[in-house]
């Protein structure tokens, strides 16, 4: 069987009219090859399609069936070619973000995701919260597309962009002596108990607040490791030690922390946008990616 979507249009244009003239007249084309095209159809389905006089045109049986089922079929046939189109498009389909849990506390990722999902509202957009070392491995092997993570040593095949660098701050509990200074040197904390990241978590956290503190010949006085920055959050303000986090973790408004600038110029940490080079970027990444750009500072 030799159906064409062609065949199904002009016999619904004719169903419709019951009338070939009017029919070629809304395809436009002439009247004899429409009949052509009609004889044809019938041929390919075994089946008379219409009653023809030399006055009238009527359905058949088998007409009225076709009828029904070729509208049925160009609606999915449209519909699926939309789709495909939305999808090229990136207006739908899935998206998969791993991110640290820092990254929703900056607003260069949180305004971002807000404008992503008001403008194309049908993508499915998968957030996995996983550290940075883990996001590697998912990244170069495809189960994630866009890695937010904190600035760490990355493969040849994984490609990095800036979204965002920021101060670290020094928190401690509202009640502790260093409290009511504007400002301190990390030296400051050369002596205080420390709540601090698992070494075994994974975070490249750990590494960027070590090596900051080792750079002035700070070696931390670590009392409790613990696996995640609100964890540590929720330590400091109950009494238990001092910490360094990024700024952004002040959005958690704490009652019971303050936060102080550190006077070194290199304490900082990068939030960084990770990808594969090594696949397609399709079109729901490069939707993500830019919004991303619009909004690093």
């Amino acid at each position: 069987m030799n159906i064409e979507l062609r065949h199904l249009r002009y016999f619904i244009a004719v169903a419709e009219e019951l009338h070939f003239g009017r029919a070629a007249q809304r395809l436009n084309i002439s009247q004899p090859p429409l009949s052509q095209q009609i004889i044809q159809l019938e041929a390919e389905t075994g089946a008379r399609l219409f009653n023809r006089t030399n006055r009238s045109v009527e359905l058949t049986a088998a007409g009225e069936q076709l009828l029904s089922d070729a509208r049925t079929i160009l609606l999915q046939v449209e519909q699926a070619a939309d789709r495909a189109a939305r999808l090229h498009r990136g207006e739908e389909g899935e998206l998969r973000i791993g991110f640290t849990s820092s990254a929703p506390f900056t607003a260069v990722v949180s305004d971002a995701l807000f404008r992503f999902r008001q403008r194309w509202p049908q993508v499915h957009i998968q957030m996995q919260e996983i550290n940075t070392r883990q996001q590697l491995v998912p990244l170069h092997d495809g189960r994630l597309d866009l890695g937010v993570m904190r600035n760490t040593p990355l493969p040849a095949d994984l490609r990095h962009q800036l979204l965002l660098s920021e101060p670290l701050y020094a928190v401690v509990h509202k009640a502790h002596p260093l409290a009511e200074a504007e400002k301190i040197s990390v030296t400051a904390l050369a002596a205080e108990p420390f709540v601090f990241f698992d070494p075994q978590g994974g975070t490249a956290l750990y590494s960027d607040i070590l090596a900051l503190l080792h750079r002035y010949h700070i070696k931390p006085y670590i009392t409790q490791e613990v696996g995640e920055a609100m964890t540590i959050l929720g330590l400091v303000a109950t009494g238990l030690g001092v910490s360094i986090l990024p700024a952004s973790f002040r959005r958690a408004r704490l009652a019971d922390l303050v936060w102080l600038p550190l006077t070194e110029e290199d304490a900082i940490s990068e939030l960084w946008l990770v990808w594969s080079a090594g696949r397609e970027i399709n079109a729901q990444m490069e939707n993500m990616m830019t919004l991303l750009r619009e909004n690093r500072v």
